[in-house]
């Protein structure tokens, strides 16, 4: 498969990670124009955020959105304007950001500068009245892996660093994702999804595997490596989850990747958090039927989770 089949193949996988607004019978809501445009939160070009900031006299907490996009493609415009709307109403800043893509740099590249910018806007908090101690990540797909990846592994913070970016942590008071993939790992991708969705084109790339390095030692140290679900720990964050793909088994025939966003990778991430007594919320797109456009109602949900979680860490 070329490189442009691949990667046409992991948008349109990822497209499927929300309700179209227009399936809906939904105009277009519009997005306000963020506060702080392109800041820059790391070296490479694509290290950059854009801020909206609620309008508060105190400090705020902020809910840091990661696009989606098979780690090759996106970038920070496709933040939900609901989510904007949603959470400006209710005292919360959003920061949307851009990574560096598999074609610049593979894993852990993504999820490095998504615990980057989370500390960069830490060491902005006082500029730009944030509340560093009330921090959350949403996204959807790529974007949802690192926001749980983020939530689950240890602090990244080096206390030692001269910089003061760098001395900042990574822990996030909670998580909201769309069609998370709970692990990168295709050997459990293929055991708890089935199909063919562990050959995903997005994959190789994202480990900078070549063919045939797919059962190597190497590999399997990446995969586990990248998986958010083998980071699971009793001080990790809650996490809310939501799916839009079919709840059954996947066709007899389904195509490489079908499957990518399929609602067993919550199931199999809550059977983790659960016995830990973390709340893990897992929703379906068919939970909001009748409720009016899903992705408003979702997204209102999330919201109000995310409020739950910062009042319990309010000063």
């Amino acid at each position: 498969m070329t490189r442009l089949i691949a990667f046409q193949v992991a948008v349109l996988l990822v497209a499927t990670a929300m309700p179209s607004q227009q399936a809906h019978g939904q105009a277009r809501k519009a997005k306000p124009a963020p506060d702080i445009t392109a800041a820059k939160y790391g070296p490479h070009e694509r290290n950059v955020l854009d801020l909206w900031k609620a309008k508060a006299d105190r400090p705020t907490p902020v809910v840091v959105y990661i696009h989606g996009g098979g780690f090759r493609g996106g970038d920070k415009s496709t933040v939900s304007p609901f989510l904007l709307d949603h959470c400006l109403k209710a005292g919360i800043s959003v920061a949307a950001i851009n990574y560096r893509l598999s074609q610049q740099a593979t894993f852990p590249a993504p999820m490095l500068d998504g615990g980057r910018a989370v500390q960069f806007l830490r060491s902005r908090a006082k500029e730009w009245n944030l509340d560093p101690g009330r921090v959350a990540a949403t996204g959807g797909s790529a974007g949802a892996g690192i926001s749980l990846w983020l939530a689950f592994h240890d602090d990244l913070a080096d206390p030692a660093s001269k910089e003061l970016v760098a001395r900042q942590s990574t822990r996030l008071s909670c998580a909201g994702v769309f069609g998370a993939q709970s692990s990168y790992d295709p050997r459990f991708i293929k055991k708890v999804i089935g199909g063919r969705a562990h050959e995903h084109p997005a994959l190789l790339p994202f480990y900078g595997l070549k063919p045939g390095e797919e059962d190597s030692p190497k590999a399997h140290k990446l995969y586990e490596q990248a998986s958010p679900i083998n980071y699971v720990s009793a001080d990790d964050p809650p996490v809310f989850l939501f799916y839009t793909e079919g709840k059954g088994p996947l066709p007899e025939k389904a195509r490489p990747g079908q499957g990518i966003h399929h609602p067993n990778f919550g199931v199999e991430l809550k059977k983790k958090l659960d016995p830990l007594k973390i709340e893990c919320v897992l929703r379906h797109l068919d939970d909001y039927k009748g409720k009016g456009n899903p992705q408003e109602a979702v997204h209102r949900e999330m919201v109000a989770f995310f409020q739950k979680h910062f009042a319990a860490k309010e000063k």
